[in-house]
């Protein structure tokens, strides 16, 4: 037998270190070729690590959280063979030791792989409940909710094993096997708590607050909001899809808006801009590549819709729905989630009245989407019922004045009032 050592690859682009996301394995578990071991984040993507070879775990190379130079030994398998250690090499004292133990406690980053894999991973001990608040929303990925939801629990009471306090299958398991919970002391919803969480900030949400804290402090934000009358707009939304859906798919609102920002950015090419501070220039681009802010189980991410004015609505609603999959499943590439010179950010159903989005930098340009409601309007007089959305938009007042943003923001009104201008050239 010997040991074969697993490098933190470089992932190119100059890319000197990475930090360490989310362990797939754990000390003692066997593992097989292309089987992802690690999860590391960069500026903006999360990597998968391979292995690239079929062997059992004996040692870890770090801890979620840490940083970790390019080229550092990030994990030891032991493999038939000879294995790639050189004899003289010292064991790294950082490395976690190999003592095989009668029963390893999970890693909390863990993440089960499928059964073809590895192993299936130890089902976590059965817990008590948790009391989090009424709207308090556990972490957990979509097919998890839906497990819940067939089983009858209440995610906010099942204790999350996986990273950050994700909720996985296996705690589902865990807390059906324990039974119906204890009552709180009392009896009643009203008693006191003195409990407390310390989740650790790392991987993708580390890299969100280091952005957003980056973005207030060096952009000199202001919102403006404006309401847009969507009456017209979603009657040809409903008229093209009932006519087109089944062979094109289905147009949601988010094409129409992209299509109007290209048409808006042709008298604001101000608007499509990355502002170089350091260098005090601003770069006004052609292309209008569109960041689509994702909302994922690892926190917000912003898959780019390239060259947008080259694309028909069902082309554009075909890649934003490719990249948003790919953005929440975590396979975005570094390409998809970079170079976007404007950004669109909306939260459905859910998007409120009002909002004031933070700038994704460099850009100088960030447009919210409200969510659409009916209200009563007055047109020539007459009180009538129209469909109503705001759009709650952001800009960098270092670049963009704002008669221009105010401007910018009637344009897109008045294409989104008048749907038919949006296709004509």
């Amino acid at each position: 037998m010997g040991t074969h050592v697993i490098k933190m690859p470089d992932i190119g682009e100059g890319i000197a270190e990475v930090e360490l996301s989310v362990w797939h394995v754990k000390v003692g578990d066997l593992v097989v070729e292309d089987q992802v071991l690690a999860d590391v984040m960069t500026d903006k993507a999360m990597v998968d690590i391979p292995s690239p070879v079929h062997g059992r775990v004996i040692a870890l190379g770090g801890e979620p959280g840490e940083v970790m130079a390019v080229g550092s030994e990030l994990i030891r398998i032991e493999v038939e063979g000879a294995g790639n250690l050189k004899e003289s090499a010292q064991p790294a004292a950082e490395v976690q030791a190999a003592k095989p133990a009668p029963a390893p406690t999970p890693e909390p980053v863990a993440a089960a792989q499928p059964a073809t894999q590895k192993p299936a991973a130890p089902r976590p001990a059965a817990q008590a409940p948790v009391a989090r608040e009424p709207n308090e929303r556990p972490l957990a990925s979509p097919a998890v909710r839906k497990h819940a939801l067939d089983l009858g629990i209440q995610l906010r009471l099942v204790q999350g094993s996986g990273p950050a306090g994700r909720v996985l299958h296996e705690d589902l398991e865990a807390y059906l096997a324990q039974g119906p919970s204890t009552p709180a002391k009392g009896g009643s919803g009203y008693a006191e708590r003195h409990d407390e969480q310390q989740i650790p900030v790392i991987g993708m949400r580390r890299k969100i607050a280091q952005r957003m804290q980056e973005a207030t402090q060096r952009a000199a934000h202001f919102s403006y909001v404006e309401e847009v009358d969507v009456t017209a707009l979603e009657e040809l939304r409903v008229h093209l899809n009932e006519k087109h859906g089944a062979s094109r798919g289905k147009l949601t609102l988010l094409p129409f808006l992209l299509r109007a920002l290209v048409v808006a950015l042709r008298d604001f090419p101000q608007m499509n801009a990355r502002y170089d501070d350091e260098a005090q220039v601003i770069h006004r681009s052609g292309a209008v590549h569109v960041g689509v802010a994702t909302q994922s189980d690892v926190g917000l991410m912003v898959p780019v819709v390239r060259h947008a004015e080259a694309r028909s609505l069902w082309d554009s609603a075909a890649e934003i729905s490719r990249l948003a999959t790919a953005a929440r499943n975590g396979k975005a590439s570094r390409d998809e989630l970079s170079g976007s010179t404007i950004t669109l950010t909306s939260l459905g159903a859910l998007g409120g009245i009002v909002s004031t989005p933070v700038l994704n930098l460099p850009e100088v340009a960030i447009v919210g989407v409200n969510k659409i409601v009916e209200r009563p309007m007055v047109i020539k007089g007459q009180i009538v019922v129209r469909k109503m959305m705001n759009l709650s938009s952001s800009f960098d007042h270092r670049v963009v004045d704002g008669m221009d943003a105010a401007q910018f923001i009637q344009a897109l009104r008045g294409l989104l009032e008048q749907p038919a201008t949006l296709f004509v050239d």
